[in-house]
């Protein structure tokens, strides 16, 4: 147990006598700070990197939603080794410092990405250079074919049609004869895994450890803990909701280096607040007691030597993703995509098992039966918890890409860019977290609080409620194929009060559930679950991969039937299994022995 768990006692005869803010401990306000700049650099680089992959590189819709899915995995995979190092050797301070380095690094290196790929199509065989056409939102793709300039025009079943300027098709490709790509440096495709595996790496470090100081500024039974939780929460919400308005504008204004410049100049803020924190932070997160000789230097030699494995699983993925999604859609379907698992696949549903099964039998076999319940019941909730962070990660990927293709994003005379919707998560958020941290506490003050499995539940029906609202909303879409702005924000809505039921609480849980030697580890597991969920979102997006061209599709009636399909699935999955869970919630409540 790491000495941030036992500093000196916060809570005198039930008084805390600490310095506090807003009724919570000081040292809240400088974690949130740390958090929140942490979280710009991060959010901020996740808003341009799908479209950055599928528009920088040509990436296909599948490769693209295949690496994003591994990226965000590995970066929820890291923490279970980094909240372990924290726990034996580094202790929790340490460790954040050395993660927030390599993850600076990484974002400074994705601003060196080359000149974008040239795109190019495949007709029977046959390479033709494509041309793009911008207007606008508008982009047309064109080829040159026996001195004539052609249309590229996908078909509602697959086929594509070559158009002459009067429109008259001079030629039908079928599905499986045409194809497309883009030239693009294997160099530059090398650094930009490199850059992503050395984010991977320093979040390992960052992530799990700085939530677990946050839960040692709160004594055991302490009631704020979950409201303080939620304030930390929303300062990671600050953080995205800067960087998700301002960086997408930044990066189509003034390119995606300074785009991605600005995410590792809010890593470096982070950095420098935990670096000079003015002895604030004294006694919390500190190397632990019985760690025995110093090992710091061989624990970061270590971390660089895993960049290069972290950049092979990349490399990988990158590899066998169009394999892979074809694969799932030939009529295997998800057994199908399973069957043809990446190694990093295969890694990652390994270390999950291996985790809900070996954790709980150490319990068993060194606590007490109270223990073991209690970690049984918080293992119980890791499980769901992978499904609602599948949902809501389609943020990113298959979210990002509807609002790109079959959104109306114009405001006025303002034409919000695609990468910035995601920025109403965090509106929401912010809005929403103040509003659930005082309903908690009035509830909790009339015994009339939800349980922890309670709040799971909703959190599931609201994420599927979610998207079943989307779906409902494409039904006005009009000519154009696409729905208005408001879906998008509607979705955002739902999914944000969905998330404050879960997120926040989660994180709370797995520090009062889990047994205090491990407590930072078990923070790890709770990352691993939705690095599990990040993954398994990849695949979902993956089914809804649509055929592009120069990084655009050629039939936004298809990319719109596509993702109704994909939408309205798992939305009615989502609500099944939030009520499978409401319904068991009181089983869970007996194990989980008071702790609410």
């Amino acid at each position: 147990m790491s000495d941030n768990a036992a500093a000196a006692p916060p809570v005198t005869a039930g008084v805390d006598t600490r310095p506090q803010w807003f009724g919570h401990p000081a040292q809240l306000a400088r974690l949130f700070m740390t958090e929140m700049w942490e979280r710009f650099g991060y959010y901020g680089m996740r808003a341009l990197l799908t479209l950055y992959l599928a528009e920088h590189f040509l990436f296909s819709d599948s490769t693209t939603n295949g690496l994003y899915g591994a990226f965000t995995a590995l970066v929820y995979l890291t923490p279970l080794f980094g909240g372990l190092l924290a726990d034996r050797y580094l202790g929790s301070k340490r460790a954040v410092k050395f993660g927030a380095v390599l993850m600076a690094a990484g974002y400074f290196m994705l601003c060196f990405g080359g000149d974008a790929a040239k795109p190019f199509a495949s007709i029977n065989g046959e390479r033709f250079a494509v041309e793009v056409v911008t207007a606008g939102e508008d982009k047309t793709q064109f080829i040159t074919s026996g001195g004539e300039r052609l249309q590229i025009k996908g078909q509602d079943d697959g086929s594509v049609a070559l158009l002459r300027p009067d429109g008259s098709a001079a030629q039908t490709v079928a599905k499986d004869a045409f194809s497309s790509s883009g030239e693009r440096s294997e160099f530059y495709v090398m650094l930009m895994l490199f850059a992503l595996s050395l984010v991977t790496v320093g979040n390992g470090f960052f992530k799990p450890n700085i939530s677990t100081i946050v839960g040692s500024l709160y004594a055991d039974g302490d009631r704020r803990r979950d409201a303080g939780f939620t304030v930390f929460y929303m300062g990671i919400n600050i953080g995205a909701f800067l960087s998700q308005f301002f960086l997408p504008l930044v990066a189509l204004y003034f390119g995606w280096s300074l785009g991605f410049g600005l995410a590792a100049v809010g890593m470096l803020l982070s950095w420098l607040l935990m670096h000079f924190d003015g002895g604030r932070l004294d006694g919390y997160g500190d190397r632990p007691a019985g760690a025995g000789p110093n090992r710091d230097l061989l624990i970061y030699i270590a971390a660089i030597a895993f960049v290069p494995l972290t950049w092979l699983l990349f490399r990988n993925m990158l590899e066998t993703a169009d394999v892979a999604a074809a694969a799932a859609k030939s009529g295997d379907g998800f057994l199908g995509y399973i069957a043809s698992l990446p190694l990093l696949g295969r890694l990652m549903f390994f270390t999950f098992f291996a985790a809900i099964i070996g954790i709980p039998v150490y319990a068993w076999r060194t606590g007490s039966v109270k223990e073991f319940q209690m970690m049984a019941a918080a293992f119980v909730l890791i499980v769901f918890n992978v499904v609602f962070w599948t949902l809501f990660e389609q943020a990113g990927s298959s979210l990002t890409f509807f609002a790109d293709r079959n959104t109306d994003r114009q405001i006025g005379s303002y034409l919000m860019p695609a990468g910035q919707v995601q920025v109403f998560n965090a509106i929401f958020i912010i809005m929403l977290a103040p509003v659930f941290s005082a309903l908690w506490l009035w509830l909790a003050k009339r015994g009339r609080e939800p349980g922890i499995p309670v709040k799971f539940g909703i959190a599931l029906i609201g994420a599927g409620l979610g998207f079943l609202a989307l779906v409902f909303g494409t039904q006005f879409a009009g000519p154009d194929f696409k729905v208005g702005l408001g879906w998008i924000a509607l979705i955002y809505f739902i999914h944000s009060a969905a998330e404050l039921c879960i997120s926040p609480v989660g994180l709370s849980m797995i520090t009062k559930l889990s047994m205090a030697r491990i407590v930072a580890m078990m923070m790890g597991v709770w990352f691993l679950s939705i690095a599990v969920a990040q993954y398994v979102a990849g695949i979902v997006a993956q089914f809804a991969s649509v055929e592009t061209v120069g990084g655009e599709v050629t039939n936004l009636k298809v990319s719109l039937d596509t993702y109704v399909g994909m939408f309205s699935w798992i939305g009615w999955i989502a609500v099944g299994i939030g009520a499978l869970l409401l319904l068991v919630s009181p089983f869970l409540k007996r194990w989980m022995h008071g702790v609410k």
